[in-house]
């Protein structure tokens, strides 16, 4: 009995591993946040599994039924849509029950979003904080507030929809000339870095419709 978390390419389907293949193909089960997208991958490789719905909305009522199933002697791999399990996507819950129940629990290494997002930013990045989805009404301007004396750069996730009014609370609350870099599209053929002042960022996003999954880079105070 045990758990694989599978990190799934964030973009590019050549960026998975052979291991990742490898556990897809021998696990039991695989668990996935969506299971359209998820079937474009195993479609591309070649992998036919049972696959069983896991995602924020259903993650309590199936739980149980994952731990039996892994008590029985299953193997598991989670995917999830992009990106590592667990980094803003779902497998906490999981993970946690797991080990309160001795049942093994290895993690892959792999795509994760965040970490080209930060390297290609040209932000300091020997020190940083990885803050994911910003809160969107309740404690967001509590949550802001306690970063305007953030030292360490920050990284944030956002939706193309939510991307301008997110860099103008930044502006608001980091000023406008905080240097930042936004991240979309990563690994795809329209991947786009767009690197400058908080202003000079959210007047060029301002100004054309964003598409793609969206990584916010901002230094620190």
């Amino acid at each position: 009995m045990k758990l694989y978390l599978v990190p799934s390419p964030i973009g590019n389907l050549a960026d998975i591993t052979f291991r990742a293949i490898d556990t897809l193909k021998t696990a039991d089960l695989l668990l996935a946040e969506d299971t359209r997208t998820s079937s474009v991958l195993l479609q591309h490789y070649q992998i036919q599994k049972p696959i069983t719905p896991y995602h924020q909305h259903n993650e309590h009522k199936v739980l149980q039924h994952l731990i039996e199933q892994l008590q029985a002697g299953k193997t598991m791999a989670l995917l999830t849509d992009a990106g590592t399990p667990g980094i803003s996507d779902p497998a906490f819950l999981l993970v946690r029950e797991c080990i309160k129940n001795n049942i093994e629990v290895e993690c892959l290494p792999g795509a994760t979003a965040f970490v080209p997002a930060l390297v290609n930013s040209g932000l300091p990045i020997n020190n940083f904080c990885f803050e994911g989805f910003l809160p969107l009404k309740k404690g967001r301007q509590t949550f802001l507030k306690n970063l305007t004396e953030e030292e360490r750069t920050m990284v944030f996730y956002e939706s193309p929809m939510r991307l301008v009014k997110t860099l103008h609370d930044f502006i608001e609350y980091f000023g406008a000339e905080r240097q930042c870099c936004v991240s979309r599209e990563l690994t795809k053929k329209f991947e786009e870095n767009k690197r400058g002042t908080l202003q000079q960022v959210c007047d060029y996003f301002n100004s054309k419709t964003v598409k793609g999954e969206i990584v916010i880079v901002v230094a620190g105070k």
